[in-house]
């Protein structure tokens, strides 16, 4: 079974004075993998910009925009038609070698293979005291402790807008048990990194018919590297496997890898943004 999706994403910015040049970039773009396919895209901006595609450093698809004429005031709006086909995530689960498992997670040449996604950065350093906040328990299968973990931050973390921001660190999350969608993949990433799984962030789109907790702009969730099966997505904010509602953009390291907004605006004064999206699915 397949399901079509339409993901309409609009960005409002108003400056208080005029603008004399801008560049922007755009990582909002659903990728092509295994489980979705990008059949449709429509963008404009009231500038009437060009749009410029390029690839981010991990090879993802962006949306540039640059204008040399004054304005104050830019509305953006892309859409996406996607397929996605039904995805079981336990379809894929097998049946573990527990040893065998935790041998390999432990090797240099593993280590070596997905240092990338195994070290601290600015959002998944851990404070001192917290290191041990989750423990895997070696009896039992790496995946079974990433299911536990998915759990653990689920019940850990109390889902709340306004609390923090996307420059908000571990150390203040942990302490005030509140956060969105980034916090809870942040926290759930560092400690499948302490406890030397590979983790990645990753931004997209959920599809909250089924009552799921995410943002009115992008989702965030985590992938790990699961011996034996490969990477698997871990969705903490709603204590699920990643499914059909999940419609994946990007990853890297943290939210400062995936911001699905950058830009450089030669103005002074305030402005303000406002961002909204739109999942709309049908079979």
């Amino acid at each position: 079974m397949s399901f079509e999706y339409s993901v309409t994403y609009n960005t409002e910015n108003d400056y208080e004075n005029p603008v004399e040049n801008a560049s922007w970039q755009f990582l909002i773009v659903p990728e092509n993998n295994d489980t979705q396919e990008l059949v449709g895209i429509e963008i404009e901006n009231s500038l009437g910009a060009k749009n410029e595609f390029s690839q981010n450093g991990y090879g993802f698809q962006t949306i540039r925009i640059n204008t040399q004429e004054q304005f104050q005031k830019l509305n953006f709006r892309a859409t996406f038609i996607l397929k996605k086909t039904s995805l079981n995530p336990f379809g894929q689960v097998p049946i573990f070698n527990i040893l065998d498992n935790y041998e390999l997670a432990q090797s240099l040449d593993f280590k070596v293979d997905f240092e990338q996604f195994l070290g601290q950065t600015k959002f998944t350093t851990l404070p001192q005291d917290s290191k041990n906040l989750f423990v895997f328990d070696t009896t039992l299968s790496i995946f079974d402790n990433l299911q536990k973990l998915n759990n653990w931050v689920y019940f850990y973390i109390h889902f709340n807008t306004g609390v923090t921001h996307v420059n908000t660190l571990l150390e203040e999350i942990i302490n005030n048990r509140a956060g969105v969608c980034q916090d809870f993949t942040h926290l759930f990433c560092a400690l499948a990194r302490a406890n030397n799984i590979p983790a990645r962030y990753v931004s997209g789109y959920l599809h909250q018919g089924n009552g799921y907790f995410g943002d009115a702009q992008m989702h965030a969730w985590a992938e790990v590297y699961v011996p034996q099966i490969g990477w698997m997505g871990f969705d903490p904010t709603n204590n699920i496997l990643v499914d059909d509602n999940h419609l994946k953009v990007a990853h890297g390291k943290d939210f400062k890898d995936c911001s699905p907004l950058k830009g450089v605006v030669y103005s002074q004064g305030d402005n303000k943004t406002v961002h909204s999206v739109e999942v709309q699915a049908q079979q």
